[in-house]
C-alpha cells in the first residue's frame, strides 16, 4: 500500500489527511432485535455512503463487503458513493450538508483524530457535526525492512540507530498522515533519531526500501502483503499494542518499545441530528454483521480485524485519539496549517 519524494530527510510538508468526525455521545448500548427492524419505515431508500477515499481500496472494499450484508439484514440497499480528496474535507462536507435522515453516511478513519491536530481550521465540524454510528474495523500498520539490511527483529534496527543516529530512514507516505506520525511516535518512544522521508505515494515508499533507500517502511498490510510474501520485505512488527490476527507470528512495536500503540479504524458515522432508532437500527446490524464467519474472514484478508463498537465507545475512542495524535504532532514540532 519511483522515488518522487515530497520533500526530503529534513521537511515534513503538511499535506491533506483523512478526514471525518464525530460525537455525540450516546451511553446505552444500541440493540434493536430483527423484527424490530422489520417494522421500521427506515430505510424506504437507498442509503449513500460518501467515502473519503478512491475505489479499489482497503477501505471501499471494506465498505461495501459491510454495507452488503448489512442491507441484507436491515431490508435495504447501500449506494457507495467514493469522493477522495481535500483531505477527507470533501466526503465530510457532503454528509455535513445532507439531511440528518440516515440516508447519507459518511465513511471516516482515525485521520480525524489526525486532522485536529494538524490543521487551525477544518470546513466541517468534526466534533458536533456527526453522530458516531460504529467501527467498522481495526488495524494495525506494518514495520517492515529489506531483508538484506539483515535485521531479524526490531530490537536490531533500533540498536543500528542509536549507534548511528540520523543514518537510517524510515519511508511513509504523506507528511501528516497516519502512517508518518507512527514513524514520529516510533522514534519518539523508541528513542531514537532517523529521517522520516515522505513519499507521494505506498510503490513509492516500497520502492525506496526495496533499493535500501529506507531502511523501513510503515503501511497498511495490505500495502505491504505482496512483498513480505515473496520474501522481499521482512515484517519486523505491526503497530498495535497486542499481536496482530493478520500477522500472528510477528510481534508488536508494543513487545520491544513499552506502551507504542499505533492501531488505527474505519467507522460509520451519520449527520448530527439523524433520529436516535436510525442509529440505534443501524448499530444493531452491523453488530450481528461484523461477528459473522465470513464477513470476518474477507476483512482479515485486507488486514482489517472486524470489530463492532457502541457510539459511546466510538466517540469516546476519537476524543482519546485526538488528544494522543495532537500531542505526537506537538511534540514533533508540526505547525498547524
Amino acid at each position: 500500500m519511483n522515488n518522487d519524494k515530497i520533500g526530503g530527510p529534513s521537511r515534513r510538508t503538511l499535506l491533506h489527511v483523512a478526514a471525518g468526525g464525530l460525537v455525540a455521545s450516546v451511553a446505552a448500548p444500541f440493540v434493536v432485535s430483527s423484527a424490530a427492524w422489520a417494522q421500521a419505515k427506515y430505510p424506504a431508500r437507498p442509503i449513500k455512503v460518501v467515502v473519503p477515499f478512491g475505489a479499489g481500496g482497503v477501505a471501499d472494499i471494506t465498505v461495501r463487503i459491510v454495507t452488503e450484508r448489512l442491507g441484507e439484514k436491515i431490508g435495504g440497499r447501500f449506494v457507495i458513493e467514493n469522493a477522495p480528496g481535500a483531505g477527507g474535507s470533501l466526503a465530510a462536507t457532503r454528509v455535513a450538508s445532507s439531511a440528518a435522515d440516515g440516508y447519507t453516511l459518511a465513511l471516516f478513519s482515525n485521520g480525524t483524530a489526525v486532522s485536529v491536530g494538524l490543521f487551525k481550521q477544518l470546513p466541517f465540524d468534526p466534533v458536533n457535526g456527526f453522530v458516531p454510528i460504529s467501527t467498522l474495523g481495526l488495524f494495525d500498520f506494518v514495520l517492515a525492512t529489506n531483508k538484506q539490511t539483515g535485521y531479524a527483529k526490531l530490537a536490531d534496527l533500533i540498536d543500528d540507530a542509536k549507534k548511528r543516529p540520523g543514518a537510517l530512514n524510515i519511508a511513509t507516505v504523506i507528511a501528516g498522515s497516519t502512517q508518518n506520525l507512527s514513524g514520529v511516535l516510533f522514534n519518539t518512544e523508541a528513542g531514537i533519531k532517523t529521517e522520516i522521508v515522505v513519499y507521494r505515494t505506498t510503490p513509492d515508499a516500497l520502492v525506496s526500501v526495496l533499493r535500501n533507500d529506507a531502511q523501513l517502511v510503515i503501511d497498511s498490510y495490505a500495502s505491504l502483503k505482496g512483498s513480505i510474501e515473496d520474501g522481499n520485505l521482512v515484517a519486523l512488527a505491526t503497530s498495535g499494542a497486542k499481536q496482530s490476527p493478520v500477522l500472528p507470528k510477528v510481534p508488536p512495536v508494543a513487545a520491544t518499545v513499552r506502551g507504542f500503540d499505533a492501531t488505527s479504524w474505519n467507522a460509520l458515522f451519520a449527520k448530527s441530528g439523524t433520529p436516535e432508532e436510525v442509529v440505534r437500527m443501524l448499530n444493531a446490524g452491523l453488530q450481528e454483521v461484523l461477528v459473522e464467519d465470513e464477513v470476518k474472514k474477507k476483512l482479515l484478508e485486507l488486514g482489517i480485524v472486524a470489530s463492532a463498537s457502541t457510539p459511546a465507545d466510538l466517540s469516546a475512542r476519537l476524543t482519546s485519539d485526538i488528544k494522543r495524535w495532537s500531542a505526537v504532532i506537538d511534540k514533533a514540532g508540526i505547525q498547524k496549517q
